[in-house]
């Protein structure tokens, strides 16, 4: 069987000024990455603002299984066959954050005949923007550490520090560390932390900034701590927030690629949806939407995290109406959200079928509740049965809901024509009535309810003394309020992974509460979510290697 690195390899790639002339994007506004890469220069954004936009198209999924549903390989699948069905169209995308590329998922960039290419450069350093937020990240730690080592004129107080390092890898050793150590001129000793780079405030403000000096006043708002009179101290306080926008003048340029078939992707930011907002950046979506008639972009994980915060932070926060919604699944994930265990998926089971089902139904509802219109796209497995197709295709027809069988992943643009034209009617006939979900004048409480009972199907939400503390500290700085970014388990609906289908009676626990000032929301940590991963027992990159003519083998 041909991997998905062997089908990228053997791909013919346009010269990516190729690529931009299908968009209509001349040479003079791309900074070139080589042959296959460029940057987007604020040129095109002057010349191109008042287009009318396109079409915004949201892919999103049901809860990940270890059966696999193939988000990312729909929505570049889906690009590729809107333009082979003659609609203009351009995929936007996340960049890959190499903690995962080299941890347990792999690569990032779709799968089999729907990938964005480069792909070995996009999952590695790409364009260097991962490093360059790891950069800033971690210049202001150490602005920190050497503002309190050179007298401490802000009063900062060591033991309320909430700014964290950041390294783009998983490595679970650095959750918790004590910096400071050696004596006196090493500094003064302190616990710190790391979090890996895409759960940096850094890079949720580079997602959602309009441009430059947006960018400068979202870092200069960062909290990284408190005096020991209890007053935040913000990075403008440190005076590093010129210095860390410096750092990211090029990382804020949307990057332009293109798919397997030529189709162009802008690919920019990577934020986490299970600890962070999950989308990718705010101008890259704006600039494809005057730039083409449709936009196929994604949000990460399930509906429940990636969709939720894609219409009530994302959306918001740039004044973006999304058209309709792709909801993603396999028959296999379904049947593994019954109770089948994964060694057995390939086997037909209807009843596991009509057990699992219920998770792809909630998500349904849960989109049909921000007034968007959804069109289900069920990535076809040739274990799939004419029995469970045929379940699968009641069920929706009971819901009125429009259902695809794409087959993107071994046939690319091609095996997704179907879903095309379907959405593409749906667009057409059923007008988007968007609006988000709970309005962010009331309570942090109120908020996180609304989304528990709405969005998870929980019962109550229940907070641990510290995550009380801060939301009354919150309040008191009168920045309570913004909307909420939930850090949850992304396996299930409820914040206990283990709790698959449609959970429903549970309480959702609220442990923690952090203030991200600077990207303009405020995150609810939930259950046992962590912001630095670890590796897995057999680490992708115990598989990844290159030959001696820098043929690289095992990166997917």
């Amino acid at each position: 069987m041909t991997t998905d690195i062997e089908i990228a390899q053997k791909c013919r790639l346009k010269p990516i000024d190729e690529v931009a002339g299908v968009l209509n994007i001349a040479c003079d506004e791309l900074e070139l990455y080589g042959k296959y890469k460029a940057k987007l220069t604020d040129k095109i954004w002057d010349r191109v603002k008042d287009n009318k936009d396109g079409k915004l198209i949201l892919v999103t999924a049901i809860n990940p299984t270890p059966a696999g549903e193939g988000k990312t390989t729909t929505t570049v699948g889906l690009g590729q066959a809107m333009s082979r069905i003659g609609k203009n169209a351009v995929i936007a995308l996340r960049e890959p954050s190499l903690g995962p590329v080299m941890g347990v998922k792999g690569g990032a960039a779709g799968g089999g005949y729907s990938q964005v290419v480069p792909m070995e450069d996009i999952n590695l350093h790409f364009t260097g923007d991962m490093h360059a937020i790891t950069s800033a990240n971690n210049l202001l730690s150490a602005a920190i550490d050497n503002h309190i080592q050179q007298g401490n004129k802000l009063n900062i107080d060591p033991r309320q520090i909430v700014w964290k390092r950041a390294m783009d890898m998983n490595d679970r050793a650095l959750r918790n560390i004590v910096v400071g150590l050696g004596g006196k001129a090493n500094g003064f000793p302190r616990e710190d932390g790391f979090n890996i780079t895409v759960a940096s405030e850094v890079m949720a403000i580079l997602c959602l900034s309009s441009g430059l000096n947006d960018l400068k006043n979202r870092l200069g708002s960062i909290i990284i701590g408190y005096t020991y009179q209890g007053s935040p101290v913000t990075a403008k306080d440190l005076g590093v927030a010129g210095a860390m926008t410096v750092l990211l003048k090029d990382a804020i340029k949307p990057n332009l690629v293109q798919t397997l078939e030529n189709t162009p992707a802008l690919m920019h930011g990577g934020p986490f949806a299970n600890i962070a907002h999950g989308c990718n950046s705010v101008m890259a979506t704006r600039l494809a939407l005057k730039l083409c008639d449709y936009v196929i972009t994604e949000a990460g994980f399930g509906a429940d995290l990636g969709a939720e915060k894609f219409f009530d932070i994302k959306c918001r926060c740039a004044g973006l109406k999304p058209d309709a919604a792709v909801l993603v699944a396999t028959i296999r994930a379904l049947k593994f959200n019954g109770g089948v265990k994964k060694d057995a998926l390939n086997a037909e089971n209807v009843e596991a079928l009509k057990r699992g089902i219920v998770n792809l139904q909630k998500h349904v509802e849960n989109i049909k509740k921000f007034g968007v219109p959804v069109i289900i796209a069920i990535n076809h497995f040739h274990t799939d049965t004419e029995n469970e197709i045929k379940y699968v295709e009641d069920f929706c027809k009971d819901m009125n809901i429009e259902v695809s069988f794409s087959e993107v992943f071994s046939k690319g643009g091609h095996g997704g024509a179907d879903l095309a034209e379907k959405l593409v009617r749906l667009t057409d006939k059923e007008p988007s009535h968007f609006q988000p979900l709970y309005d962010v004048n009331l309570t942090i409480k109120e908020k996180i309810s609304i989304i528990t009972k709405e969005i998870y199907g929980g019962k109550d939400v229940l907070y641990t003394g510290s995550a009380e503390k801060s939301i009354k500290k919150i309040e008191e700085m009168g920045m309570d309020k913004l909307p909420i970014c939930m850090a949850k388990t992304q396996y299930s609906l409820s914040d206990n992974p283990a709790l698959l289908g449609r959970p429903q009676g549970f309480d959702i626990t609220v442990r923690e509460l952090k203030l991200s000032a600077g990207a303009g929301f405020i995150v609810a940590v939930t259950g046992e979510i962590m912001t630095m991963p670890g590796l897995p027992r057999i680490p992708s990159a115990e598989k990844i290697d290159i030959d001696e003519n820098g043929v690289i083998t095992g990166l997917f």
